[in-house]
């Protein structure tokens, strides 16, 4: 009896200490050296690729964010604050319905066939709206001149990125609203156009959060 005792005695002792070695090395010992190497190696990345403005985090560059005008009474969205370069559409986004206490975003792309009714009138009204925010007195949009992503979600909702052609056309708009010369904005949009990944992977693109900091310090110069 007092053998079998002590033998269990032992290999509870034994777990524990197997349980309490594990506990520190993979909890807090292999934790703190791989946070330590990405912090050393990858300190943006490691980070959450913050983007800062006027020494504040004004957001991560992996995710897309809006750009509108408080939200007016009657209104069920709000309208777009068109001083600045505007994202993708995020038609696929929700709000949280499985627990109303939390005011959570869902992403999430369109998810619609290419000939659905609802879809195709989205479509249209996006590009309607494209065209009237972004014309100005001395210089107008056509229908044609609206590029794909300037209408639709990406697939999560929260695509970062533009077209440098929709980043193009909304320079005229951009210029106007803020009393920039329209050249100056244009070679803004084009010293934060990224290439192709290794040159053939991808497309060109522009990141809408990177480009709204840079047009914000022009704003301030006054240029």
């Amino acid at each position: 009896m007092n053998n079998s005792a002590g033998t269990t005695a032992r290999l509870l002792w034994a777990g524990l200490r197997a349980l309490l070695v594990l506990t520190v090395l993979t909890g807090v010992v292999y934790p703190l050296a791989v946070t330590g190497i990405a912090q050393a190696a990858f300190p943006a990345k490691a980070n959450g690729s913050e983007i800062k403005s006027e020494g504040k985090v004004a957001g991560s560059s992996l995710i897309g964010q809006s750009y509108t005008l408080p939200l007016k009474k009657g209104q069920d969205t709000p309208a777009p604050d068109l001083r600045w370069f505007q994202p993708r559409p995020s038609n696929g986004l929700g709000t949280n319905s499985v627990n109303p206490q939390y005011q959570l975003i869902l992403s999430g792309a369109t998810n619609r066939s290419g000939d659905n009714k609802e879809l195709i009138q989205w479509v249209k009204e996006a590009k309607a709206a494209v065209v009237k925010d972004n014309s100005t007195p001395k210089y107008r949009v056509s229908p044609s001149d609206v590029p794909a992503d300037a209408v639709t979600s990406s697939a999560s909702g929260l695509d970062p990125d533009i077209s440098p052609r929709y980043a193009k056309l909304q320079v005229h708009r951009i210029a106007e609203r803020n009393g920039l010369d329209v050249r100056r904005v244009d070679e803004l949009v084009s010293a934060h156009t990224d290439s192709r990944i290794l040159g053939f992977m991808g497309e060109p693109r522009v990141n809408v959060l990177e480009l709204n900091v840079a047009l914000r310090e022009l704003v301030g110069k006054g240029s």
